[in-house]
Formats: structure tokens, sequence, C-alpha cells
């Protein structure tokens, strides 16, 4: 599993991080995490707000930090 997320690094971005890292964690799960901070690449997933998260190349949520239920949902799904 490819999780990626995207954001200039801003506090939201940070907070999305830890959470998914937290969630990883609990989940018992190793896939590999990649924070996305060029502008160009964040474009190229067609999303008009940050931070966002990407699953295996797909756009998860965009513009807001997922509760950790909604985020193990997502994780789950990509399995």
């Amino acid at each position: 599993m490819n999780i990626k997320i995207l954001g200039s690094g801003c506090a939201n971005c940070k907070k999305l991080q830890a959470i998914t890292e937290e969630v990883v964690k609990e989940m018992g799960i190793t896939p590999t995490i990649e924070k996305v901070e060029d502008i160009q690449k964040i474009m190229g997933y067609g999303i008009m707000r940050t931070p966002a998260l990407v699953v295996n190349e797909k756009v998860k949520v965009s513009g807001k930090i997922p509760r950790k239920d909604e985020l193990k949902k997502y994780l789950e799904a990509e399995q």
C-alpha cells in the first residue's frame, strides 16, 4: 500500500500525517507513506485544497482532516 500526504507543510498537513501514522500503527500495517509538497505534483491529482490523502494513487479526501475511523475505512478498502 502506498499512502501520500499532499500539502505544503502547513499545520493541517502535519496533523493529517500524524493521524495517518497513528492509524497505520493501530492497524498493524506497513505501507509506504510519502509527503508530497511539490505544487506541480499536487496539482496533478486534481485537488483544489490541501491537505489531501491519496491511497494507492486514489484521492480519498481533500481539504480536511478525516476522523480516525474514516481514515481506517479508507485504508481497509485499499488493502
